[in-house]
């Protein structure tokens, strides 16, 4: 038997470098930062090698190149890398420290680790957890100094960390507000990976301190950046070993391990072939034709694609791709449309693997009662008056139990005739009482109007009294030092303005008969949506150079007819006047109309204080991109109508369309450089409604995060 025996001089060890005096280990004092200065000498391999059977030197065989074989794992340097934060929203919050250790073949290469200031002071709940405080950071180097050294730090290496979607998303946050360029990491994550070779008997949670208990790590996690990151390190080679058998040892196979892709997944990416690179609706179908799943994407091919490698980890979506044995696809002009059409189909079609499509038209609506003494209920058919759509009962229900407390809406079930009186069977002023009968005086329909009256000036935006009733509620409970109560309070209150926002701004769009918008494609061309009432009636793109307003008037001359639903099928429908509002001169589109032709009146501008409307947002994002303000004046609005537009008692809210489909296009309206190109009326919300408490409910909402801000940190570190 020949044998052939090959010597390889030693490899020195990796030396790494620390600062004078440093000891190396991690403190709640910590500061600093390690910077690792890797030597590494490696000998020339020998090209011959000594063959023992005949005693003579003969050529080495061809070696495969790590191209061939995939980079081993002992060759793959990873930066496992850790942070401390001051909350957990990399818009909003800051880092605080971060800590990060190098390592290869199991050898730690180098150290990183410094205190950050993050520019603010550090909340309680996280003091409370990591033990950095305020005064601890206020001499440390702000993230604008730290980041390119870190940045240089984990340079050509894979970056792996606990839960990566946290730590990457605030350095790469951190990296967009200091104008650096994020360079293209594979990104590796440990809580990925132990969820995929642990079982869940052996590992009910993967948190990190449960992790480095359970696979033996050296470092115990304090929630301090660099002990955290040495505990990774040691739950990640504990992790690489326990795959190491199943024939996982190269990063690529370690990575096509995660999701878990069967070869016969990998085996239909035929089905995307012949998919365009364009903006567009998908449709998985089965055996029988049937459509199992639809869905959008921007880039059709890339899309589809994506469900036959290891990025689709969903166990549905793996099952339905298993089924599928054709995909159908339909080309969109843009994204609104792309979105619109998906939800016809998702109606049309009801496929099994969507989830939003078992029930397409589930949807509930709170509205008044017709009888004499009005009274909430809660149904599936809008009233002109009613307030919705929900999403359950419940949250209906909740909405009507705060209004009604503070309208003084009757909540008992007797009937009452016209010429009756309420109050004679009502519980007076006691908890869970009638809210109507709270004065135990008896009560007509005229003296009982007024309960109904202010429900509607609050639906339909023609009166907030009703919230600024409960918000004083809510400083009295404040100043008497009832918190509790003041929070309870407060989050009945922002359900309420929430319910009313969803609805007014839908009804803004529905109600009107056309609104012809476009928005800036990117490339010096235009995107174009025709709606009607508040479905998308025709959609459209001129590319640079192609004249926007003959493509406008094809769309119009084209767009689909739409029919408003009316409540009174004999009632004659009416339109006021057209306004126009452009851009800037020169770019194509028409200039403004200063004032709405044939109307009568004061005129009142939308954007005035106090009268929010989507089209004050274009005015602001415009204003910012360096245009004038004066350039995009809201429609003007008859004073006298400036209350009632949404409240036509011939139309449901939504002039029958689809909440979902009108929910999209008002997103859509809201982006940035949007402009109305044409509209049959202004386009605005009312003057009174609940657009005029989006900063309290901005304000109202960051209150009540504050109190789970501990509990949100915990579980994502």
């Amino acid at each position: 038997m020949n044998v052939t025996l090959v010597s390889f001089p030693r490899i020195p060890a990796i030396r790494t470098l620390q600062p004078e005096g440093s000891t190396g280990t991690s403190g709640n004092s910590h500061v600093g930062a390690y910077v690792s200065d890797l030597v590494v000498t490696l000998p020339a391999v020998p090209d011959t090698a000594f063959d023992a059977s005949s005693g003579s030197v003969a050529p080495r065989p061809a070696q495969l190149a790590f191209d061939d074989l995939d980079t081993p794992l002992y060759d793959t340097t990873f930066v496992v890398v850790d942070l401390e934060t001051t909350g957990t929203s990399p818009e909003r919050d800051a880092i605080t420290e971060i800590g990060a250790v190098k390592v290869r073949g199991g050898e730690v290469l180098g150290e990183f680790a410094t205190l950050v200031d993050p520019g603010c002071a550090i909340p309680p709940q996280v003091v409370h957890i990591t033990g950095i405080t305020t005064a601890m950071v206020m001499e440390a180097p702000r993230i604008d100094a730290v980041l390119p050294g870190f940045l240089e730090f984990a340079a050509g290496s894979v970056l792996v960390a606990h839960n990566a979607r946290f730590d990457t998303g605030f350095l790469k946050a951190a990296a967009a507000r200091c104008a650096a360029a994020w360079p293209a990491f594979q990104v590796l994550c440990t809580v990925q990976l132990a969820r995929r070779i642990l079982a869940r008997d052996e590992a009910p949670t993967v948190r990190l301190s449960a992790l480095a208990q359970l696979l033996g790590a050296s470092t115990r996690p304090t929630h301090r950046a660099l002990d955290d990151a040495r505990a990774t390190v040691d739950v990640l080679h504990a992790l690489i070993e326990r795959v190491g058998n199943q024939g996982v040892h190269s990063l690529t196979e370690l990575v096509d391990y995660l999701p878990e892709v069967s070869r016969r997944q990998r085996s239909k990416r035929f089905l995307a072939a012949d998919l365009p690179g364009a903006p567009g609706v998908y449709l998985f179908r089965g055996p029988s034709e049937e459509v199992l799943y639809i869905g959008t994407a921007v880039h059709l091919r890339r899309r589809v694609r994506s469900y036959f490698t290891g990025s689709e980890t969903r166990t549905r979506m793996r099952e339905m791709v298993a089924l599928a044995t054709r995909v159908d696809h339909v080309r969109c002009a843009h994204g609104l449309e792309a979105g619109v059409r998906e939800l016809r189909l998702l109606v049309a079609h009801t496929p099994p693997y969507n989830r939003r499509s078992k029930f397409p038209k589930r949807a509930w609506w709170l509205t008044l009662t017709a009888e004499p003494f009005p009274r909430f209920a809660i149904t599936r058919t809008p009233t002109w008056d009613a307030l919705g759509p929900f999403g359950s009962r419940n949250d209906a229900a909740e909405i009507a139990a705060t209004v009604a407390e503070y309208c003084g809406v009757r909540t008992c079930t007797t009937r009452i005739p016209r010429h009756g009186r309420h109050g004679a069977d009502c519980p007076p002023a006691a908890v869970g009482g009638c809210p109507a009968g709270t004065t135990g005086e008896l009560r007509d329909a005229a003296d009982y109007a007024s309960a109904p009256r202010s429900v509607r000036e609050l639906f339909t935006g023609g009166g907030d009294a009703v919230l600024r009733v409960i918000r004083d509620r809510i400083e009295t409970y404040s100043a008497a030092e009832h918190f509790e109560a003041a929070a309870r309070l407060r989050d009945r209150l922002t359900a309420v303005v929430r319910a009313l926002r969803r609805t007014q701004r839908l009804a803004a769009v529905a109600r009107l008969a056309e609104l012809i918008a476009a928005r800036p494609d990117g490339s010096g061309g235009w995107e174009f949506a025709v709606i009607r009432y508040g479905r998308l009636a025709a959609a459209g793109t001129a590319a640079r150079g192609v004249s926007p307003m003959a493509v406008v008037e094809s769309l119009v001359a084209s767009a689909e007819t739409v029919i408003p639903a009316m409540l009174d099928a004999g009632a004659p429908s009416t339109h006021r006047p057209s306004a126009r509002i452009a851009g800037d001169p020169g770019d194509g589109l028409p200039q403004r109309r200063s004032e709405c032709d044939g109307s009568s009146g004061d005129l009142i501008p939308a954007s005035r204080p106090g009268s929010p409307g989507i089209v004050g947002d274009f005015e602001r994002s415009h204003a910012s991109q360096g245009m004038p303000a004066e350039t995009l004046e809201l429609p003007l609005t008859p004073a006298s109508d400036a209350t009632d537009l949404l409240a036509d008692p011939r139309y449901p809210p939504l002039r029958g369309a689809s909440p979902e489909e009108t929910a999209l296009i008002a997103r859509w309206l809201e982006q940035p450089g949007t402009r109305i190109v044409r509209t049959t009326d202004g386009y605005h919300e009312p003057r009174l409604g609940a657009g005029h408490w989006l900063r309290w409910l901005e304000r109202a909402e960051a209150a009540a995060r504050t109190e789970f801000a501990a509990n949100d940190y915990l579980a994502h570190t």
